[in-house]
């Protein structure tokens, strides 16, 4: 079932999930149980995130050596686990840095063929690897142009064009929101201006980037529907689990973590960290169902011992 689809027929507030790929070879066994343990919520749907080649130095018996590699591949064989095996819908990410429209399209049918029917357009980290174009191949440098080459796809064009028997896809698109702003924006109306292109272009909805005050999801909601963006959209929240997210959350994520919270984290035992942060997690998505927020979707990423004690205590 699509994402939009779930989020109309609710009854109530939908928690969702997001989780990571294991690193190149890593052990699938506790990615499983992370699986496992958020499966028993019966969430609507799983998103997981895709990441593209880096570049890395390693060195060797004749000085350093540049190698571009995927540190976490298996996007694609997540999906699919956690479509046919769990019965939760997949969500996975489909980026633009790092991937030409050609690899794109693929990924796209692979998903199609999948029974999958449902993505989040993302334009990706800069991770300082520009992919190299060969043999006339391009790309997306924004998501807005991602969205189109989706939406396209569903209306059964394809980058081959004369294409006979292509088959149009029926993806709901998902796309990031930034209540503080994306940190490239002059502003954040300049921001939502970028949002709203992409839903002029057909994406369905929003997940936000992690937020730990609740005003400025409420103040964003807000905004947006002054800019005449009316889909819904979906919070996002990261459970702080550690005294180094203090300083690691804020500087990847560009997300603010409100004095009451940073102050009483940085005051205790570095063992308490992640009690302040559950209890902090449980009131935040509490009071955003309360008021409207159609779900609360948990950036989970590799451990679910903190959110299954977070949705627990929720009243849904």
């Amino acid at each position: 079932m699509k994402v939009i689809d779930h989020l109309e027929r609710a009854d109530g507030p939908l928690v969702s999930y997001e989780i990571i790929p294991p690193l190149r070879g890593g052990n699938l066994a506790s990615l499983l149980e992370l699986i496992e343990d958020l499966a028993r919520f019966k969430p609507p749907f799983i998103d997981i995130t895709s990441h593209a080649a880096q570049v890395s130095y390693e060195e060797t018996d004749t000085g350093l050596e540049r190698r571009v590699k995927r540190k976490r591949p298996g996007t694609l064989g997540l999906c699919a686990l956690i479509q046919n095996k769990y019965e939760v819908d997949a969500v996975p990410h489909v980026l633009c840095s790092g991937f030409s429209r050609e690899e794109t399209e693929d990924f796209l049918i692979e998903l199609k063929y999948l029974g999958i029917s449902n993505v989040l357009a993302i334009r990706g980290d800069d991770n300082a690897y520009e992919k190299p174009l060969v043999f006339g191949r391009s790309a997306n440098k924004y998501a807005l142009d991602l969205v189109r080459q989706v939406v396209a796809m569903n209306g059964g064009c394809y980058l081959q064009e004369d294409l006979l028997d292509a088959e149009a896809s029926d993806f709901c698109v998902g796309i990031a929101g930034y209540p503080e702003k994306h940190f490239e924006a002059p502003n954040l109306d300049a921001d939502i201006r970028y949002t709203r292109a992409k839903i002029d272009v057909g994406a369905e909805y929003v997940v936000t980037q992690m937020l730990f005050e609740n005003r400025h999801y409420f103040d964003y909601v807000q905004a947006c529907r002054k800019h005449g963006i009316e889909v819904p959209i979906i919070p996002g929240i990261k459970i702080l689990t550690s005294k180094s997210h203090l300083r690691s959350l804020p500087g990847t994520f560009h997300c603010e973590i409100p004095s009451a919270l940073a102050d009483e984290v940085a005051a205790a035992p570095a063992k308490q960290a992640k009690e302040i942060g559950v209890e902090w997690a449980v009131q935040q998505a509490q009071e955003l169902v309360d008021n409207g927020a159609p779900a609360i979707h948990f950036y989970v990423m590799a451990s679910s011992r903190a959110v299954t004690r977070v949705v627990e205590r929720l009243k849904l």
